[in-house]
């Protein structure tokens, strides 16, 4: 990879496997040639660390020097703080001293001077520390550090909630931009002997090199890397230093209301949840009480009365059952695939006191009882509900959640999924779900049966009647899957907009969406097995994982948040977006976000992303571009089948008007009309790669004009990270990582679905971790991804894929047999 594109892949991947001594000389180099970017103080930053953690602490603090005097206000900021870092680190005890975890004075003395503070009597320190942890939660940050550091210099290890007190101030330190202060008392904590203490410490200072801004990752990453190996024995997840190289910048946060409960407008949001809930169940029910009518009805009944009765009971009785049955078999399914443990809400105290706070406030507000609160074993932060009565709901989370969601943050997912109770979504969707699946299952049941019977006379008669029961039970699927997901959407909208007016935080909200896809997007490239709660819950989530990708990759990457609101620019602009969306569970992130910004506004905050920036470019962007072709491209889209069509059309009308009288005509003009509209839709979609641009992933996210049929020629360089899905063993399709983000690699071999096997099972595990570039077209629908036609390896070999071949081969075959079709059929 060329030093205009980034640090060099040698010294990254050096770096992840900590191998600092191989990393200096390859930085070293690249800070003396590479121009003052993005990517040179970034090494520069990394060479510190390396410097550090070789002993070379002079060279460290000589560069950190050299650092003080760039004109970058964060750059010098960063300098100091290291310089900083490492004068305490210098004044450290040895962790041989430090079996039990020190006061606040051995953790954060960087200085010969330190305050000092008087003895607090039991009630004085119950009271401090109640004062303390109260500033916290209120985001009084400042308040808080003096509060729990008069706590913790006042009173010592042996009172009862000393370690807790610890955590409260390691996370008043970090948000009062005192890093170094609650690295160094995370560090402290990591040896205590108190198992969940030490798993938080760990986890915590994991947090900060995933979310402070891109140069105090350094630090915090080095402190993560220093206290853990490269996999928690408590957890098996892979420590900071894993992941250092790719830790985002952090979005300042905006204020947040200190009004709770205020009604906010949703005037062009979404539709009105009630009329789409009702909608949604009056028609399924429909569906399913004309498809059990049709299935028992069938033609020739004797008495359609009690068919008639017959149906109607049959649909209600089996509606109530799974109704009711439905939440006993989905905890079933907790215990045994995710393995859920049901905890109390202290425990949830524990791990977010402000989530703790707002489920206490709306249960009590609206009159229900606590939900059972459930946590999952898995760092791909998500949230969902289930349920059958708000008073019998569950509500479950997994640990990631409080692995990449600040407090506050997490607060306002539990919010979220707290509205899904009150607005009784669960249960909505619990029951529309099960008439979709009804519509399936008489769809099934009716082709079965029809199999069976015989050919005799009235065999064939009812046959009749099950055949017209069969289509109308499919197409009645077909459409429910739709008005389930557009019901899916709607809730989404509604539980966002009861959580900013519950919390008074729709920032925190936004900021935790972007988390959240930043932590899928995380999880992803650490696991050679997809995530079976992911999976699982798809439907019931908090956010679709499959738009992860373009989001978190923004969040990972963007030193502004403007350059995380302009991926969002295609959510909100482009009409394949709107396309897209049809088959999906959830809104795309801008429209939720930018939905968010609008409560924001009404309660006089700022705004994190900027969104209102954001609309007015988008309103600047070409409308032609954008709109101008879109109804062609959709035709394109389908132009094969279309073309096949009106190809078979014309022929019968030539038939039946006389004008030409050939038997073979519908089947050839039809082959034809396939063949030329493949040929089109070819040529549109793999245009030309004769100078195709270097670009980077997060510059191709953020094109608002991409589109998911009219592939954009590129070039990328980066390092093969895994299998696109994680999940086959034999899968061709790769991941590729370069500094900026990660995409999909679709491959397709000149054999077909066998070369794709084959190339999958012999070839593909062997690119994992090799540096490659590659040549293709980008596309973009809910999840990105680049058509590759040529991977170029250094250390490999070179591997072609052959998008094209198979499509002309299809569309010039098929004209050829359009006339060589009256040859071989003679009439």
């Amino acid at each position: 990879m060329s030093p205009s594109s980034g640090v060099p892949i040698a010294a990254v991947q050096a770096m992840q496997e900590r191998r600092y001594a191989d990393a200096i000389p390859t930085l070293e180099a690249f800070c003396r040639t590479a121009p003052k970017g993005k990517a040179y103080f970034q090494a520069q930053v990394w060479l510190v660390k390396a410097y550090k953690a070789t002993g070379a602490k002079d060279q460290a603090i000589a560069l950190c020097q050299q650092m003080q005097q760039s004109h970058q206000p964060q750059i010098q900021a960063w300098a100091e703080q290291a310089l900083a870092f490492l004068a305490a680190d210098s004044s450290q005890p040895s962790e041989a001293a430090t079996t039990k975890a020190p006061s606040p004075a051995s953790a954060t003395d960087s200085s010969p001077s330190m305050p000092t503070f008087p003895k607090l009597t039991p009630a004085e320190a119950r009271a401090m520390l109640a004062a303390g942890n109260k500033a916290l939660k209120q985001g009084q940050y400042a308040e808080a550090v003096e509060k729990l550091e008069a706590f913790c210099y006042g009173t010592d290890s042996s009172f009862k909630d000393y370690e807790q007190a610890q955590t409260w101030l390691a996370k008043a330190y970090r948000h009062n931009h005192q890093i170094e202060q609650s690295i160094a008392l995370c560090r402290t904590l990591v040896s205590s002997e108190k198992p969940f203490i030490k798993i938080w410490a760990e986890q915590y200072l994991q947090a900060m090199a995933a979310a402070v801004p891109t140069v105090e990752a350094a630090a915090a990453a080095t402190a993560a890397t220093e206290t853990q190996s490269n996999h928690s024995p408590e957890s098996g997840k892979p420590s900071s230093a894993q992941s250092a190289t790719a830790a985002p910048s952090t979005i300042p946060k905006a204020r947040r209301s200190k009004q709770r409960g205020v009604k906010l407008a949703m005037k062009g949001v979404a539709s009105n949840l009630t009329l789409a809930s009702g909608v949604t169940i009056v028609l399924l029910c429909g569906m399913v009480l004309a498809a059990t009518l049709n299935l028992l009805l069938i033609q020739g009944a004797d008495d359609p009365t009690s068919g008639l009765i017959s149906a109607i009971l049959i649909t209600i009785i089996f509606n109530l059952a799974m109704f009711l049955l439905g939440p006993i078999i989905m905890d079933l399914v907790q215990k045994l695939i995710y393995d859920t443990r049901w905890v109390s809400l202290s425990e949830i105290e524990r791990r977010s006191p402000e989530s703790a706070k707002v489920i206490r406030r709306v249960c009590q507000q609206h009159h229900i009882q606590t939900p059972r609160l459930g946590i999952i074993d898995d760092e791909n932060p998500t949230a969902f509900t289930y349920g059958s009565f708000p008073n019998s709901a569950r509500l479950v989370v997994s640990q990631g959640l409080f692995t990449y969601l600040d407090d506050d943050e997490a607060a306002t997912v539990y919010a979220h999924e707290l509205g899904h109770i009150v607005h009784w979504d669960f249960a909505v969707m619990t029951l529309a779900s099960t008439l979709v699946q009804v519509c399936y299952l008489i769809y099934t049941y009716a082709r079965a049966i029809a199999d069976q019977l015989g050919d005799s006379d009235s065999a064939k008669k009812v046959k009749g009647g099950i055949q017209s029961a069969v289509i109308l039970a499919y197409i009645f699927y077909i459409v429910g899957e739709y008005l389930l997901l557009y019901l899916s959407r709607t809730r989404e909208y509604y539980a966002d907009h009861f959580a900013a007016e519950v919390t008074g935080n729709p920032n925190g909200l936004s900021r935790a969406l972007v988390k959240i896809a930043y932590g899928i997007l995380e999880e992803g490239k650490r696991s050679d097995k997809p995530s079976k709660v992911l999976q699982g819950t798809r439907a019931l989530g908090i956010s679709d994982p499959r738009s992860a990708s373009m989001t978190g990759t923004a969040y990972r990457v963007a030193a502004e948040p403007e350059k995380v609101g302009r991926v969002f620019l295609w959510d909100m602009f482009n009409p394949w977006a709107g396309w897209m969306e049809l088959n999906s569970t959830h809104p795309l992130t801008g429209k939720r976000v930018r939905a968010l910004t609008t409560y924001a506004e009404q309660l006089g905050l700022d705004s994190e992303f900027d969104m209102a920036r954001m609309i007015r470019e988008g309103r600047t962007l070409n409308k032609r571009k954008l709109y101008g072709s879109f109804m062609l491209d959709i035709l394109l889209f389908w132009a094969e089948w279309l073309g096949g069509l009106a190809g078979l059309a014309l022929g019968i009308a030539l038939l039946k008007s006389g004008t030409i009288q050939l038997f073979v005509l519908p089947p050839m003009l039809m082959l034809l009309g396939f063949g030329v509209g493949l040929l089109l839709k070819t040529w549109v979609m793999y245009p030309s790669l004769h100078r195709a641009p270097e670009m980077d992933v997060l510059l191709l996210m953020s094109d608002p004009y991409a589109s998911p049929l009219r592939g954009k020629p590129v070039q990328l360089a980066g390092q093969i990270i895994g299998r696109g899905d994680s999940g086959s063993r034999f899968g061709s399709d790769l991941k590729l990582q370069d500094p900026t983000g990660l995409i999909y690699l679709h491959y397709a071999s000149r054999f077909g679905p066998l070369g794709n096997f084959l190339f999958g099972m012999s070839q593909a595990a062997s690119f994992v971790n090799q540096e490659v570039a590659v040549t293709g077209w980008f596309r973009r629908g809910v999840m990105p991804w680049v058509d590759m036609t040529l991977m170029t390896c250094p250390n490999k070999w070179n591997v072609s894929s052959h998008h094209r071949f198979w499509a002309l081969l299809l569309a010039i075959g098929a004209i050829i047999l359009a006339f060589t079709l009256p040859i071989l059929i003679p009439t």
